[in-house]
């Protein structure tokens, strides 16, 4: 390898570095799994504005914007409950800050990646102020169409 390839990490540091990554951060999918299975003890939170929450949100997320969770969490989100915080989409900090905001707290949280965006790419149900979106073809240059898995 030269110079600018640096070299692998070593299977240690892999262990570490992946295991830490999946104890802060899940995917759209095994949330939306998690939410099927009726999965107790998880809160979704959508951290957005409530013009961004009205456009459409998670079905069943709770809304807490970042800058109110110091002061409404206890009143939305149980104690105990494991957090999966969630923003725009993947070039949004705003659900790392929200992650911030739960664990200052002293809340078991995780960022779901992607955020909205990949919820709504890959077809999941959307809450508008209209009613509820139920499965919507998933965009098919972004995300496995029905029938077909990643199997990740």
């Amino acid at each position: 390898m030269n110079e600018a390839t640096p070299a692998p990490a070593t299977a240690d540091e892999a262990l570490r570095h992946f295991a830490a990554r999946l104890a802060f951060e899940t995917d759209v999918s095994d949330v939306a799994a998690r939410l099927a299975e009726g999965t107790p003890g998880i809160v979704v939170v959508d951290t957005r504005s409530t013009e961004s929450w009205a456009q459409g949100h998670v079905q069943g997320a709770v809304h807490l914007p970042t800058a109110e969770i110091a002061g409404r969490a206890a009143a939305l989100v149980p104690e105990g409950a494991a957090v999966v915080v969630y923003c725009w989409g993947p070039g949004c900090n705003g659900a790392q800050k929200a992650a911030l905001e739960f664990a200052k707290l002293g809340r078991p949280v995780k960022e779901m990646l992607g955020g909205f965006e990949y919820w709504a790419r890959e077809g999941y149900p959307v809450e508008t102020g209209g009613g509820t979106v139920t499965r919507r073809s998933p965009d098919p240059l972004t995300a496995p169409v029905r029938g077909v898995s990643c199997a990740c």
